[in-house]
């Protein structure tokens, strides 16, 4: 397994919200949030470095949404990857339907709850995140007329688990990383949802299908590049959930999504990020 290099970084004033959503701009793998301080994770031979860092924050400091800042590198090994994200993730209840645990911890579950059992190892998605709760809200409420579901940039795959069984007929999630593949592999196998299939790749590889319902919870950036890719695989009137975003971006994501032909629905925010719903 590869090793990492972790970058810790401080603010004044300290805005977790602000300073994630600026940093998942970057080439980065994760992010684990502190009190007072946050880290982000690239492989080691990333070309991330402190100056690509701080030039991003200087940013924020011209903007005056930060006062002052500092960065910090070291080398993290793999196992300590792992025993620190095991050490953070709880049991989450999203609502009083829908459940998250990690396998390796107990929980009473109550009458006509959906449990999800997520290990995340480094992949993104364990529910801590307010974007994935927004997912998980507004995939409970859009997934009733929804047969077919993609989920693009799964992470640990936990939005194609949960639309598998909220109901969904056939799933398909896709990440890029190999290890994000592997992570949500097992986890699909945790949750027996057979009918929830993942690919290792970009969403060309499902360019011939054609999707009610389509979760993508990545970055903005990436928001901006693919949505007429997105907008081919999402069947007419279909849904399309986007997350990953802060309320400064909405009026960009949707005036994007709308010039081709998307009818925005609705949006939920949680602190400073928000999800959206769009119809084709």
């Amino acid at each position: 397994m590869k090793n990492y290099k972790q970058f810790t970084i401080k603010s004044e004033p300290f805005n977790v919200d602000l300073l994630s959503g600026n940093l998942w701009n970057l080439d980065i793998l994760g992010i684990n949030e502190y009190d007072d301080y946050l880290t982000i994770f690239v492989y080691e031979d990333s070309d991330l470095n402190i100056e690509e860092i701080e030039k991003s924050l200087i940013d924020l400091k011209n903007q005056k949404l930060i006062n002052s800042f500092s960065v910090e590198f070291e080398n993290l090994a793999w196992k300590n990857w792992n025993e620190e994200w095991e050490s953070k993730i709880n049991v989450i209840e999203v609502s009083d339907k829908l459940v998250i645990k990690p396998s390796f911890k107990e929980y009473s579950e109550k009458p006509n709850q959906i449990i999800l059992t997520i290990d995340p190892k480094m992949s993104f998605g364990t529910g801590e995140h307010q974007t994935t709760k927004i997912m998980l809200t507004l995939l409970e409420k859009y997934i009733s007329n929804a047969k077919s579901v993609l989920d693009l940039g799964s992470g640990t795959g936990i939005l194609g688990i949960a639309a598998s069984k909220f109901g969904a007929e056939k799933v398909i999630c896709i990440d890029n990383d190999e290890l994000c593949y592997e992570n949500a592999k097992e986890n699909i196998e945790k949750n027996n949802v057979a009918n929830v299939e993942i690919i290792n790749g970009e969403i060309e590889k499902v360019q011939h299908l054609k999707f009610d319902l389509i979760l993508a919870n990545i970055n903005k950036h990436i928001l901006i590049e693919i949505y007429k890719d997105l907008k081919k695989v999402n069947r007419e009137n279909g849904i399309l959930i986007l997350s990953g975003l802060l309320e400064t971006d909405y009026e960009q994501i949707k005036k994007q999504y709308t010039q081709i032909g998307y009818t925005a629905l609705e949006f939920l925010q949680k602190d400073e990020w928000i999800g959206i719903v769009f119809k084709n």
